[in-house]
């Protein structure tokens, strides 16, 4: 029996995993818009729940208009790449609807059984976390499973799949290089986030070396997230997700997660945090990283600018450091 989840609202309890328990094992998504948090939060739900064997296909509208951010396109090619499959069996597949028309305000999700559609739902809610998770307004209803497949099918046939070779000749990948100038004037907007324990020192067994321990991947990692800050409201909270781009142009899902939300995540897998880090600090993979390696690269500490509630851009650069004493 799949755990129940503490961070679920009842919307996402009814469509995404209340059909399973009845025997859906595959969820069309025709939605207006979709962050790839959102689909993160699903995939790591069902790794959570015990859920196995479910493949959530995604179609996303409004890229015909409005093209997609770089950072947005790159983090859903890499959910699309299955980074979040391992023995569960759960697949992932995101398309973008190049060819009119587009759906207006109306969002489809499907449930398949065994190929045959069982379960749909349609309304105003987006495939976004902000929608899902936060909303409290908006409407979602049931619908005939079979005469609302049909709109999912039709755009089938007007989709590419975001990692396809010649993608960008039908979509608009609009680039993210802007996203440190267009935050960096509201300080509201930003923090600096120490990157040591308490007493001045790296974690032994947390923070950066949290994986230094036992059998685990002594890559794993996490930012250690004071209090103060947890609960201010600059991070989401219930192990929502984030996409971060980074100064170097990499592309990360985090959550804040831990007894009293301490650490910020790598969600996929605890040790991606930690290979990035390493990495910047010229360490080989799983080095215990001590204060010494971040005073010889330049900084003990990196800058998170917050764009909105699903998005984020991390500074890690020795050029840009900021002081926020």
């Amino acid at each position: 029996m799949p755990e129940e989840s503490q961070y679920s609202s009842d919307l996402a309890e009814r469509i995404f995993f209340d059909p399973i328990k009845e025997g859906a094992d595959r969820l069309c998504i025709l939605t207006e818009r979709a962050t790839p948090s959102m689909a993160s939060w699903l995939l790591k739900s069902f790794e959570e729940r015990n859920i196995e064997d479910v493949k959530v296909d995604l179609i996303i509208g409004n890229v015909l208009d409005e093209g997609i951010q770089e950072a947005e396109h790159e983090s859903f090619k890499e959910l699309h790449a299955n980074r979040y499959l391992n023995e569960s069996g759960n697949e992932f597949q995101c398309s973008y609807l190049f060819q009119s028309p587009l759906p207006k305000k109306q969002n489809y999700y499907i449930w398949m059984e065994h190929d045959l559609p069982v379960k749909a739902f349609c309304g105003s809610y987006e495939f976004t976390q902000k929608a899902i998770l936060r909303s409290r307004s908006g409407s979602m209803g049931e619908r005939l499973a079979a005469y609302t497949y049909k709109f999912y099918e039709n755009a089938v046939d007007r989709s590419i799949y975001c990692n396809h070779s010649e993608v960008e000749d039908y979509i608009i990948v609009r680039s993210s290089a802007e996203i440190p100038a267009i935050v960096s004037d509201f300080d509201e907007n930003v923090i600096n986030l120490s990157l040591l324990a308490r007493g001045g020192e790296t974690g032994t067994k947390s923070g950066l070396n949290w994986g230094q321990r036992g059998n685990r991947n002594k890559n794993e990692a996490y930012i250690p997230l004071p209090r103060k800050i947890a609960t201010s409201g600059f991070f989401p909270l219930d192990k929502q997700h984030f996409l971060v781009v980074t100064d170097d142009h990499h592309t990360l899902q985090l959550r804040v997660e831990q007894q009293n939300d301490k650490a910020i995540t790598t969600p996929a897998s605890n040790a991606l945090l930690g290979e990035y880090f390493r990495n910047r600090l010229g360490l080989g993979n799983g080095a215990y990283i001590e204060k010494r390696h971040l005073v010889a690269y330049g900084r003990m500490d990196v800058t998170f600018y917050k764009i909105d509630d699903e998005q984020y851009y991390m500074d890690f650069s020795i050029e840009n450091r900021r002081s926020r004493q």
